[in-house]
């Protein structure tokens, strides 16, 4: 049965038909250091790989403040430019978060995809949403993500755009703005059909809370092996594999302590270093539990 939360997971950001080469950017700002930028691109190569590419090579550079037209330097977007010729990179992803402009901008000049950290991430959420909760999550944060990045095309056919005694006035919508106003309707949609599921989930949590047992929540960093223990400790099933973000959605499970004490024992999705903001709605059920 198709899941009614597929308006945006259908197009992920990174192409599927085959791996990817992709060169990865990070600018280190003042108060950090090279080695933090270096630490934070080997976590976005560990993203990518999940995602479905390959890391083609990397570019580094420190500044003061970032560039508003690139985000880097104007001397730097030529040298990622030649080293995308070079690798035969077809994306570039910077670890810093891309502006509307910037990603624009970077994708004029370097004839590539400019994607940043965030979608990377939202690429993988995509992917690996299961339940209806984690689906229109995910759908929810695509779509404000992208909403912003939408570009004026040519006009749509007028014909089909047209409605209502208003339309008789008008000169008709662009293909953008009708895109736009169906984005915002679909954003309104999720957002109550989530409001509904995070109340059912409170009344599930209270109905747990009553039944007296203890409850213990496994949290920490993605890919550490928490789906690994919930299996190991209670024979959950729960899938185990060696990449990011294999979990997205909390399990519990019954188990008993070995004075024969019973509670609840739930899985949650990892953490990562600078969740970006558009993430934090997808964390709440896991902050919920943990909580």
């Amino acid at each position: 049965m198709n899941s009614p939360y597929n308006e945006a997971l259908g197009a992920t950001l990174i192409e599927r038909t085959k791996r990817e080469r992709i060169v990865l950017v990070g600018v280190t700002m003042p108060g950090h250091h090279d080695d933090d930028t270096e630490a934070g691109l080997d976590e976005l190569s560990l993203l990518i790989d999940t995602a479905g590419a390959d890391e083609a090579g990397r570019v580094m550079q420190r500044r003061d403040s970032p560039d508003h037209t690139w985000y880097i330097g104007k001397g730097k977007v030529e040298e990622l430019r030649d080293m995308c010729l070079a690798v035969d990179a077809d994306t570039v992803v910077f670890d810093n978060e891309l502006s509307p402009a910037q990603q624009y901008n970077l994708e004029k000049v370097l004839g590539r995809t400019a994607l940043d950290r965030t979608a990377v991430i939202l690429d993988i959420f995509a992917q690996n949403a299961h339940t209806l909760e984690g689906k229109a999550q995910v759908e929810l944060a695509l779509l404000r993500y992208r909403l912003p990045r939408l570009r004026r095309g040519a006009k749509a056919n007028l014909s089909q755009q047209r409605g209502g005694v208003g339309s008789r006035f008008g000169g008709g919508e662009t293909k953008l703005e009708v895109d736009r106003r169906r984005i915002m309707r679909r954003i309104t949609k999720l957002e109550g059909d989530l409001r509904e599921l995070q109340h059912t989930r409170q009344l599930q949590r209270k109905s747990r809370g009553r039944s007296g047992l203890a409850a213990v929540t496994i949290v920490g960093y993605t890919n550490a092996g928490k789906s690994t223990l919930l299996n190991r400790l209670t024979q959950a099933g729960v899938l185990v594999e060696d990449r990011l973000f294999a979990t997205l959605d909390p399990t519990t499970r019954r188990l008993s302590l070995p004075g024969g004490e019973p509670v609840l024992l739930t899985d949650t999705v990892g953490f990562v270093r600078r969740l970006p903001h558009g993430l934090v709605e997808a964390f709440k059920s896991t902050l919920e539990v943990a909580s």
